[in-house]
């Protein structure tokens, strides 16, 4: 794995090097730390008085969680976003018309053990392509307040293109959508929800890879890249900004990482819209990458938030 810092290379360049499991760190740029400030506005009017990575010093765990499920969908939601985030995109270099995106996430990371599960859940190793993401779908990623290794993320470069046992033939899109979303809230304490997961106990893992950024650095992945949340073993809370894109051409075109150990159903790519038009992909595409499933979960292909 190669870690290629502030690149200039061209986009289809930049891609392949994605593809074939290099991680891309850029700067902060103009759209990057506007999204940044929109978090901090959202999360510290929400904490006050207390500064969110410090709250839960100060609040019951469920208290806690209960100002995440309420600040976290705001951000999600809020229009700055559909406007930032193609402006990100093209700021590092990709074409806006070709590229879809979907809805950034809100994560937090508390320090110990007091928070790890639904709203703030605390990733295994895993890949998002278990997840029922496009081999082509690649991951953006950068924090919202200082951070450094004890409170980042993890990537597992040694198995980028070898395979691991798992769980993902338990894993469908669409279900997930229709039974375990909306629940992320009320998983306190325990999270019950089915997610696919390392099922060897004897994988070895390898000495982790982890990239400390600056507020507003953006780190670029593939969803192939085995990788899990840290455990928090700084003093404070972890916030971070994420979402996912695809190009439409490597869609068309069957380019991405490599697929070796996938075995969900259903495809995520209904989620995602058009940086320049918010349209979402053509049916034919997302014909290529989805299966029987989606007659059976009809109703459920995008989700569909609870209404207040």
């Amino acid at each position: 794995m190669n870690v290629l810092f502030d690149t200039d290379w061209p986009d289809d360049r930049t891609r392949a090097a994605l593809y074939g499991g290099d991680v891309l760190v850029s700067s902060p740029v103009p759209a990057s730390l506007a999204l940044v400030a929109l978090a901090r506005d959202l999360l510290e009017d929400a904490f006050a008085p207390h500064h969110p990575i410090e709250a839960q010093y100060h609040l019951d765990v469920t208290e806690y969680a209960a100002i995440l499920a309420d600040v976290k969908p705001r951000f999600i939601h809020d229009p700055a976003c559909k406007r930032l985030i193609p402006e990100l995109i093209e700021q590092l270099g990709s074409t806006p018309s070709l590229v879809h995106f979907d809805v950034p996430r809100m994560r937090s990371a508390t320090a110990g053990n007091y928070l790890t599960s639904g709203i703030a859940y605390a990733f295994h190793p895993h890949r998002d392509t278990w997840y029922s993401a496009p081999q082509a779908q690649l991951n953006w990623w950068f924090p919202v307040y200082e951070m450094d290794p004890g409170n980042g993320m993890a990537f597992h470069p040694r198995y980028f293109a070898r395979p691991v046992p798992n769980s993902s033939e338990t894993y469908n899109y669409y279900r997930w959508n229709l039974e375990s979303r909306a629940s992320a809230s009320n998983q306190v304490g325990v999270d019950t929800r089915v997610q696919p997961r390392i099922t060897a106990e004897a994988v070895d893992l390898g000495e982790d890879v982890r990239v400390s950024l600056p507020v507003g650095g953006v780190m670029v992945f593939s969803g192939q890249q085995l990788h899990s949340t840290v455990p928090n073993t700084t003093d404070v809370t972890r916030y971070s900004i994420d979402f996912r894109t695809v190009h439409r051409r490597d869609l068309e075109e069957g380019r991405g990482a490599p697929r070796v150990d996938v075995q969900c159903t259903g495809t995520s790519l209904r989620d995602f819209l058009n940086c320049v038009d918010l349209t979402p992909l053509p049916d034919d595409v997302i014909a290529r990458y989805d299966d029987d499933s989606a007659v059976e979960y009809a109703s459920s292909l995008v989700y569909k938030p609870p209404s207040a």
